[in-house]
């Protein structure tokens, strides 16, 4: 039981309050390291053992990681099941909403959701369909623009119209395919609500206490989402301080917007229970600066600490070396393991000299950040046409490779498919088999000797795939049998590099099932068997072999949420951070740039270092650097500034020998 005493014992007064106040609309306004996920989790206790009902509790945030962290942490508070709270990130509760009405807007029940390279496939189509030049078929900008058109964050002008058809075009591939993308999961479950006042009634009759968690990362629809749904009941927690996602739409102002909706109690948690005083001073020094932000000033008892160390390297070979030096020392004297060392990058392309250092140093490290390999469009086709030798009923993989290498099967067959299904009730391969074979088949012959070779070509490896030993010359084989070699030089004709890595992701794929199946401990190494493990090992996070852990190295953005005993902060520059692209697309305004430092010094607990290269090179060119504005913004009383090595000269080599020679002396004159 979490009565009142224990609670106070538990808490200091600011979160006691947070989490006694359940009644009304809050904002909790919680800097770094005060203890935001305990004061949620014990909120969410208390309000259980009130008496509130778990099915009236909706609890979001932002990643799959912190929904389960939070949901673990109550169970073990109340040593409950708590099977019927619901603690969700946002867009898996559109998921859950799209799920129980997706057919009112005119879905089937089984859409599928389209990542992004599921997404880049689909605007290609529709640019090769509406004729668009390669020039004009800049994906990452026509990505931003979909997004942008569709949550509402642009509309349409002369600068864009150009790409009105192709967004129309994509939104009708997407029905078509009986899927929906990442911002569907926001976008699509507002568009129900508000087009269906009776299953938006159903929720907020269910749904009596909200929280939502980031609050400050969330962007204009998830606003909407939760103001929709959300009575009176509503406790959302953050820090406009940390706001460090405009780009994908995440708006701080949304705090301004929930005191304007709601009669709101603000309730500020400004004790840091993560870092030492300098480090925190360091911060606050830093984001007073910042001009558009609620007053508050972290404090810490944790003692003073060390000071801030900020090292001049001369160029990132140095600036490496010097972060595996200092990692190496650091872990022996003071008997550190190494997944208590962050190491934060403004961006990747940072990564290569220190991945490099580490690898000679014999530092095991993991990188954050990048694309899941089992993500990427290559090995997703190839295991793809996997999973429909192994399971013919599998749509959404059918789909992805039914005209992948194109095979004449495009968009007005696949409706054909589509109605076919629906006709005949049945599954996409099932309507294959019907469009072939049945005497008024709406098919003519040119598509049903097409769709007929796909159906041999999917049971011909079918038989070879699930009978007997050697899977990955078996697969091999199937890669080779489609021509998926030939598909990627089409598909990349201006690319040579693109299509050399992505076939050696193939042939790493390749030999990684060999070395599955040639393992002795593996006794029935069958395709069913690997399409789970791959299922899994993509899914998780992997358990970490090495009981010293890894070197933690990620970008900034990734590394919000997670503090580290050291962290070294690399290329704190002038163009890095800030970086020059925010700085020019923002007018010159590097206010989150500034939030973004600020999260990334809030992550250390005991030690910072900061580096800071003379020189780096930028496109084959090496450029002199300055270091960032921010470093000048760290009170000077904090920081220990250390000047790169660099070559004597024969007046000062002189001089040292000198001395050495006298100390020498003086040493024997005392024996």
């Amino acid at each position: 039981m979490l009565d009142l005493e224990s609670l106070k014992r538990e808490l200091n007064p600011q979160q006691f309050r947070a989490v006694t106040t359940t009644e009304g609309a809050i904002l909790i306004i919680a800097g770094a390291g005060s203890g935001k996920t305990r004061v949620i989790t014990f909120r969410i206790a208390h309000m259980l053992d009130k008496g509130i009902p778990q099915s009236q509790i909706l609890a979001l945030t932002f990643t799959n990681k912190a929904a389960k962290e939070m949901a673990d942490r109550i169970k073990n508070l109340t040593e409950k099941k708590l099977q019927l709270l619901t603690i969700s990130t946002f867009h898996a509760f559109g998921v859950k909403i799209l799920r129980a009405d997706i057919d009112k807007l005119g879905y089937r029940e089984n859409f599928s959701i389209y990542d992004e390279t599921d997404r880049v496939a689909l605007i290609k189509e529709c640019g090769r369909e509406l004729k668009f030049s390669q020039d004009a078929m800049d994906i990452y900008t026509i990505g931003n623009l979909i997004s942008n058109i569709k949550t509402g964050r642009k509309n349409w002008d002369s600068s864009n119209d150009m790409y009105r058809p192709l967004y129309e075009l994509y939104q009708e591939g997407l029905k078509l395919y009986n899927a929906v993308d990442f911002d569907d999961l926001i976008v699509l479950p507002i568009k129900l609500f508000k087009e269906h006042p009776e299953v938006l009634e159903r929720y907020r009759e269910r749904y009596k206490y909200i929280m939502v968690d980031e609050f400050q990362d969330t962007s204009h629809q998830q606003y909407e989402l939760m103001h929709l749904i959300a009575d009176q009941n509503v406790a959302v927690v953050g820090d406009d301080d940390q706001s460090i996602y405009s780009w994908r739409g995440a708006d701080y102002q949304n705090i301004i917007n929930f005191e304007k909706d709601f009669k709101v109690t603000e309730i500020r948690l400004e004790q840091n229970y993560r870092s030492t005083e300098t480090i925190l001073e360091a911060a606050n020094g830093v984001i007073a600066h910042n001009t558009n932000r609620k007053d508050k000033k972290l404090w810490s008892g944790n003692g003073s600490g060390k000071p801030i160390e900020i090292f001049m390297p001369e160029n990132e070979t140095d600036e490496a070396d010097f972060i595996a030096e200092s990692i190496l020392g650091i872990a022996l004297e003071e008997h550190r393991k190494y997944d208590e060392f962050g190491v934060l990058i403004r961006s990747n392309t940072q990564s290569r000299f220190i991945e490099e250092a580490f690898l000679e140093n014999n530092i095991p490290y993991t990188m954050s950040g990048g694309t899941s390999f089992f993500e990427r469009k290559e090995i997703k086709d190839v295991i793809s046409y996997l999973r429909i030798i192994s399971n013919h009923d599998d749509d959404i993989n059918l789909i992805r490779i039914i005209n992948t290498p194109r095979r004449g099967i495009g968009r007005a067959a696949i409706q054909l498919l589509n109605d076919e299904a629906q006709l005949q009730g049945c599954t996409m391969w099932n309507a294959i088999i019907s469009l072939i074979g049945r005497q008024d088949s709406p098919a003519n012959d040119v598509l049903k000797e097409d769709l007929q070779e796909f159906v041999n070509l999917i049971e011909s490896h079918r038989q070879k795939l699930l009978s007997g030993r050697g899977l990955s010359a078996k697969v091999r084989a199937l890669v080779e049998d489609i021509n998926y070699k030939d598909y990627l030089y089409t598909e990349y004709a201006k690319n040579e590099k693109a299509v050399s890595f992505k076939l050696k992701n193939i042939e790493y794929l390749l030999t990684s099932m060999e070395n599955w199946e040639n393992d002795p401990e593996n006794t029935n190494p069958n395709l069913y068997n690997y399409l789970n493990r791959i299922t899994l090992l993509s899914r998780d996070d992997g358990d970490d072999e090495n009981d010293k852990g890894k070197v933690n190295l990620m970008t900034i953005h990734a590394s919000k949420g997670l503090e580290f005993p050291v962290v070294f902060i690399a290329g704190a520059e002038e163009g890095l951070i800030p970086h020059a692209r925010s700085v020019a697309e923002n007018d010159g305004n590097v206010e989150e740039e500034r939030r973004l430092f600020y999260v990334a010094i809030t992550r250390a607990r005991d030690k910072l270092f900061i580096s800071a290269c003379r020189q780096r090179k930028r496109q084959q060119l090496v450029a002199e650097t300055e270091p960032s504005r921010f470093l000048d913004e760290i009170p000077s009383n904090l920081v220990e500034y250390h000047e790169p090595k660099k070559e004597l000269s024969d007046e000062e080599t002189g001089k040292l020998f000198s001395d050495f020679l006298n100390k020498m002396k003086q040493s024997r004159d005392q024996d």
